[in-house]
């Protein structure tokens, strides 16, 4: 009977252990690498533009906030739809976050991309809000291939235009 008793208060201990031993191993099996990320303005005029740089799964929702332009966080609920994923899921962006980009400037800035997203239907998306004009949901948006990680993107509003490349 006793043999029993300690078998039944091992396997909680147990499952726990494997839980935690597979749980960290997977973490460390998912590899990522680094792109540059140049953003070049258009010559609007106004205050500084946000921008957030976003992961989108191969059904098109959020899965992941990658870069953030623009640090105060009383103006990201101008960015509407980007707003709707981050607003409920709240996560710490504190350091993905830089300056907002005024009218013909450029920022450069480094995101970091899952290597197990390349080629597999996922999205980059670029919105861009500035206060008192426009929000642009699709200002650059492309699949996320070998390609593209290396390439130059045209924008649709506020963004010139995208260039990422390895780092």
């Amino acid at each position: 009977m006793k043999k029993h008793t300690l078998t039944f208060k091992a396997l909680p201990v147990l499952a726990i252990v494997l839980f935690v031993f597979f749980g960290f191993n997977k973490s460390r099996l998912t590899n990522a690498s680094s792109y540059k990320c140049m953003i070049q303005m258009t010559n609007y005029t106004g205050e500084g533009a946000y921008v957030v740089i976003s992961l989108l799964n191969p059904e098109g929702a959020y899965e992941k906030t990658l870069h953030v332009q623009g640090d105060d966080d009383e103006w990201y609920s101008d960015i509407t739809e980007w707003w709707k994923f981050h607003g409920k899921v709240r996560s710490n962006i504190d350091a993905i976050t830089g300056a907002t980009i005024s009218g013909g400037g450029r920022t450069i800035s480094v995101i970091q991309i899952d290597d197990d997203k390349i080629d597999k239907g996922y999205k980059i998306r670029f919105e861009s809000a500035v206060e008192d004009q426009a929000y642009y949901k699709n200002d650059v948006e492309f699949e996320l291939t070998s390609e593209s990680v290396k390439s130059k993107f045209e924008g649709n509003g506020f963004i010139r235009y995208v260039r990422i490349m390895p780092q």
